[in-house]
Formats: structure tokens, sequence, C-alpha cells
């Protein structure tokens, strides 16, 4: 199963989308400092996940959907207006 999430810099607010299997273990990596484009922003905390199925081309695709524009305002209006 492939997982879309995102996470918030508690540095600087900023927000990364990735895709991983393994969710946990990919904000573990995260935060220790195993992910170069991560690594000055830590600490992070998981803010949403959306699981995709087994097709990784189908998750590919709405994780670029939600690095996107739309789709990252999205997500910010999860932050923001929590259901």
């Amino acid at each position: 199963m492939y997982y879309i999430y995102a996470i918030r810099s508690l540095k600087d607010g900023r927000i990364y989308v990735g895709l991983s299997q393994n969710v946990t273990r990919r904000v573990q990596g995260h935060n220790s400092g195993e992910v170069f484009s991560t690594k000055g922003y830590r600490p992070w905390k998981l803010i949403f996940t959306e699981a995709c199925g087994t097709n990784r081309a189908i998750a590919r695709k709405k994780e670029k959907y939600y690095k996107a524009g739309s789709g990252k305002e999205k997500i910010k209006s999860f932050i923001y207006n929590p259901e």
C-alpha cells in the first residue's frame, strides 16, 4: 500500500509532501536528518496521510497534485480548518 503524507516543520512552518509505503519510518527518517532536503528544517510533525492503493503510478500522480498549488492549499485547509 502506498501513502501520500505531508509533514510540517516545527521550525518554520513549511510543508513537505512525500510518498511512502511506511509513513512512520519515513517521518522518522526526516526527523533524524536522513533526508537531505528536509534536514535543515527539523523537527517535523505528520499532519496528513492518504492511502492510495497498491499502484505506485497512481500514488505518484496524487503526490504531484498535493505538491502543486491547489493540492498544497487543500492540505493547508486541513491544518487551519480541521473537521
